[in-house]
């Protein structure tokens, strides 16, 4: 029979190796060594609520109330790493995600149940009903697709296992905070993106607490079950952000043979190129008119296509504010421009009858 020291010595070898064994998993699922543990029990967390609780004055014991609930979530980090190889750009692929009959059709009721809430919208903020519409479509298909991630362990995740943005994750979280003690919610009650996007139209906790609205004047911002505060917010969203009234968007442009496209694109997408200048430069819109003020130079690309050309203004400018992305600006135009058109025939229809 063997000593008592031996077998603990043996004991004490084999708890390695399991851990070693377990650490060894981890790493293989993607998940961080500390994962299985409480992020209220890290070093950085209690640093990060500590920083909170002293600047906006929270009990420290609640911020880590909350955070001891928080788990890490393998599948944020996966959804949100970039592919190891980018993938080609295709705007066709990208633009028949987002004008299709799903969303033109359930943009066509949605506005018709809320007409009389984005023609207030329109009036108040100046941003038209179908821009409005159009943004709800793409986020979130009308609100069908809100996202079923814990938002707290998302953004927990996020903020400490995900260094490329570990900064701008650990601002969301901290105004997931403030939200939830503004709202008197518990911060682990919201579910959104794995980005940590909320409701109808998928604002972060830093956007909701900056540019939400109460448009249904009832005491309360609800993002979650009615989408009439998402419709005043998104109109907000964008007149802060510097939506023109009454200005256009975007026009297909046409250029010359003469034209050095790849010069007027990295000017960059904010409008610093006057009509004179694209002129010169042997840009025009489609029918050879003159751009209808200050723009930018838009290529969308497809391989095996001709590339699209346009002219986007300051109120493409401000759609990619929302997301930073030419292609998500111009499905958004594209699919208010098709929510407007349908309107429209519906109109003379109904007018015929």
């Amino acid at each position: 029979m063997p000593s008592t020291r031996s077998g603990k010595r043996r004991f004490a070898v084999q708890f390695r190796l399991l851990g070693a064994s377990l650490a060894a998993g981890l790493w293989f699922l993607g998940l961080p060594a500390t994962a299985s543990a409480s992020y209220s029990d890290r070093a950085e967390t209690q640093a990060f609520i500590a920083d909170v609780a002293e600047r906006h004055a929270f009990d420290p014991a609640e911020l880590d109330r909350a955070l001891s609930q928080a788990r890490h979530d393998p599948t944020v980090i996966r959804l949100i790493t970039p592919p190891a190889r980018k993938g080609v750009r295709s705007w066709q692929n990208y633009r028949a995600r987002f004008l299709d009959d799903t969303r033109i059709d359930g943009g066509t009721a949605f506005w018709r149940q809320y007409a009389g809430e984005l023609e207030r919208a329109a009036r108040e903020f100046g941003v038209p009903a179908e821009i409005i519409v159009a943004i709800i479509g793409v986020e979130t298909i009308y609100g069908r697709n809100t996202g079923n991630f814990e938002t707290l362990s998302a953004l927990a995740t996020l903020a400490f296992d995900y260094p490329p943005r570990a900064d701008l994750f650990r601002r969301e979280l901290e105004a997931l905070f403030l939200l939830a003690r503004e709202q008197d919610r518990d911060p682990a009650s919201y579910s959104g993106s794995f980005a940590g996007a909320l409701g109808y139209p998928q604002f972060l906790p830093s956007s909701i607490r900056a540019y939400a609205v109460d448009f249904d004047r009832n005491g309360q911002i609800d993002f979650d079950n009615d989408p009439v505060d998402a419709i005043g917010s998104i109109a907000n969203y964008l007149r802060a952000h510097g939506w023109q009234t009454d200005a256009p968007v975007a026009d297909r442009a046409r250029l010359g043979p003469e034209t050095d496209s790849a010069a007027l694109i990295a000017a960059g997408i904010e409008p610093k190129l006057d009509p004179a200048l694209l002129h010169q430069n042997g840009v025009t819109t489609l029918d050879g008119r003159p751009a209808a003020g200050t723009a930018t130079l838009v290529d969308l690309e497809t391989p095996g296509a001709q590339t699209e050309y346009w002219l986007g203004y300051r109120n493409f400018y401000v759609i990619t504010r929302y997301n930073r992305s030419s292609f998500y600006a111009m499905s958004v135009f594209e699919l208010a421009e098709a929510l407007r058109l349908r309107r429209v025939v519906d109109g003379i229809r109904a007018e015929r009858r």
